[in-house]
């Protein structure tokens, strides 16, 4: 298939499933986040990690996430540390600490409605996952509109994960840390349904309220 095709299937994708999650009610909405919140904390991957990023969710469309990141929070320092998205610009983006729950409801309001971390925090830069001073991320908890049974995920369509990811890897010498996908049980669809091509990263596991799918080769302990 072409690029050209291929950026043609996804889009028709994308409308399909924003259609699909356009449906979706509240009720049923948080029904699913909260099964998939309790999944991801009990997860040995997430108790074990020291850095770990999860992004803030949209108000509709995805899996809630401020549950999760209050889990996180509510440690007190004595957790692991956790950043989100600070902003995003020509396909960049940088992860940024949250330092707790109050800094969390605090945060305001952005496009679509996701809460957005200012640049500083009671008068300081927030510490970005760049900085020498972080940890490397254990585990990125990431979003995305479709994901298929093989681990492929279709974003929006800005490719923000995946230049993260290839630069922090690449041109910071960081470790890759685990990709972990939230799905909504109706953006799951079967294996090679999503369309990718070699620049998409594949997640490592995908949660959804009902299953669990990693990598064959994932110890999950």
């Amino acid at each position: 298939m072409s690029i050209a095709a291929l950026q043609s299937t996804k889009k028709v994708l994308r409308r399909s499933m924003a259609k699909t999650l356009r449906d979706l009610t509240q009720s049923d909405l948080q029904s699913q986040s909260e099964e998939i919140v309790a999944k991801v904390i009990a997860l040995p991957a997430f108790k074990h990690a020291r850095t770990i990023s999860c992004y803030l969710s949209m108000p509709t469309a995805e899996v809630q996430t401020t549950a999760l990141i209050s889990n996180v929070l509510a440690d007190n320092g004595t957790g692991p540390s956790l950043s989100s998205i600070l902003a995003s610009k020509e396909g960049q983006m940088d992860l940024v600490r949250l330092y707790d729950d109050e800094d969390l409801q605090m945060l305001p309001a952005g496009l679509w409605g996701i809460p957005e971390p200012t640049a500083e925090w009671q008068g300081k830069k927030r510490q970005s996952v760049l900085d020498a001073s972080c940890e490397d991320l254990d585990l990125i908890i990431m979003p995305g509109v479709a994901f298929d049974s093989s681990l492929s995920r279709l974003g929006h369509g800005k490719g923000y994960y995946d230049h993260f990811i290839s630069s922090y890897v690449a041109a910071a010498k960081r470790p890759r840390p685990l990709l972990v996908a939230l799905s909504l049980q109706q953006q799951l669809l079967e294996a090679g349904q999503v369309p990718v091509t070699d620049r998409d990263e594949k997640v490592d596991m995908i949660i959804t309220p009902k299953d669990i799918i990693t990598r064959e080769d994932l110890v999950m302990e």
